[in-house]
């Protein structure tokens, strides 16, 4: 919260606070949401535990980017996540969408939909108009997570030149371990299929679990710190980060409960280290693919290979989103997600505010994308083809 005066906006609160006891669900709740958005944090959300209303990337698992300025701009998509509700409905990247039930939606206002809802979009394209239906699934939030649609967390497939794809919307499970065996799953077949370079897409990433470890010890043989969390309490009192636990991401669920059980009790301040999986046929030959919408865990892990030199980075600055964050039960069956600990490269970097930028900056062409040209992806299979 640098930069905020927490005594005036506690006040502003207040003033608040009488118009919002009064209104209406939606408008309390996204009254509340603007009083949050004052403290200038990642990873702050307010939420109830059986409905939510979400950005589209949190329910139909797609991201929007503005096209055009003033009163002529719209949005159009931009990552559509296989397998999700946009995906499941025929929507495609590059396409417009002009309206949702009938009512017209623009920049720079995103739209926000209803879990257990269906919904009415009117897109267009170069070549047609059309409307789709998109169900948004129905979702209930627990302690660990807001009732969000999680996108599908890995696919994967082989593209020509033996390059691999993975496509990494996701870091499922609340510790990792589901994203784990599903990453590992991934990576021996695309092994066994002879790839020897790799594209890991990232763009759209919303975060997610530890698993992000998995991924970034795919990249290295050895054992090696990722980075560091690191809680107000410890910054206070001041630290050597090479005096830090060290903790690897677990491979078994008994290994797991040990290294919970280990840490429970202790300040929330730790170096996190790759497992050391012994050589790939890939290293050396890794390109990652972020984007304005790559958030959190998406961009700990970018920041990991780009700084060790272990992939190149292609795409557009990443989010700047990274703070560890813990939820708080509030009541009404509302809950409030507030960040508890920072994220430190190992070379000393905060990413909060800042991103990642990458090696090779690509911005997204509107026009080709439409066309089902995906701009992006062609310079990394080309950086890819290069190493």
């Amino acid at each position: 919260m640098a930069g905020v005066d927490l005594e005036a906006w506690a006040k502003n609160l207040n003033r608040a606070s009488a118009g919002l006891t009064d209104a209406s669900v939606e408008s309390f709740e996204n009254g509340i949401r603007e009083q949050l958005k004052l403290l200038k944090t990642s990873h702050t959300v307010f939420y109830h535990g059986s409905f939510g209303r979400f950005l589209p990337q949190h329910s139909i698992n797609a991201t929007l980017k503005s096209i055009g300025a003033n009163g002529d701009a719209l949005w159009f998509f931009l990552d559509v996540f296989p397998e999700g509700p946009a995906d499941k409905a025929g929507i495609r990247p590059g396409e417009i969408l002009r309206e949702i039930d009938g009512v017209p939606t623009q920049p720079p206002t995103l739209p926000v939909l209803k879990t257990g809802e269906k919904y009415t979009l009117a897109l267009s394209s170069p070549s047609a108009r059309r409307d789709v239906t998109v169900e948004v699934p129905f979702r209930k939030g627990t302690k660990e997570r807001p009732p969000i649609v999680e996108p599908k967390a890995v696919t994967h497939r082989v593209l020509p030149g033996n390059i691999g794809l993975l496509r990494i919307p996701y870091f499922s499970g609340s510790a990792g371990m589901r994203f784990g065996a599903a990453l590992s799953t991934a990576v021996a077949e695309l092994n066994g299929q002879g790839v020897d370079r790799l594209i890991v897409d990232l763009r759209g990433n919303i975060g997610g679990s530890l698993g992000f470890s998995m991924l970034a010890s795919y990249l290295c043989p050895d054992k090696r710190p990722i980075g560091y969390s690191i809680t107000p309490k410890t910054v206070r009192h001041g630290y050597d980060k090479n005096k830090l636990p060290r903790v690897p991401m677990p491979r078994t669920k008994a290994a797991l409960l040990a290294t919970l059980a280990a840490f429970a009790v202790r300040d929330k301040s730790v170096v996190l280290l790759t497992q050391g999986l012994g050589p790939q046929p890939f290293h050396g030959r890794v390109v990652f693919l972020v984007n304005e919408w790559t958030n959190s865990a998406g961009e700990m892990v970018a920041s990991f290979a780009k700084e060790n030199r272990l992939a190149t980075v292609v795409g557009t600055k990443t989010a700047g989103n990274v703070l560890g964050a813990t939820n708080f039960k509030v009541g009404a069956g509302y809950w409030l997600r507030l960040p508890i600990f920072g994220w430190i490269t190992w070379n000393g970097d905060s990413l909060e505010g800042t991103g990642v930028v990458p090696d090779v900056e690509v911005e997204v062409d509107p026009e080709l994308l439409s066309e089902g040209v995906d701009h992006q992806m062609d310079s990394a299979v080309a950086t890819a083809t290069g190493l």
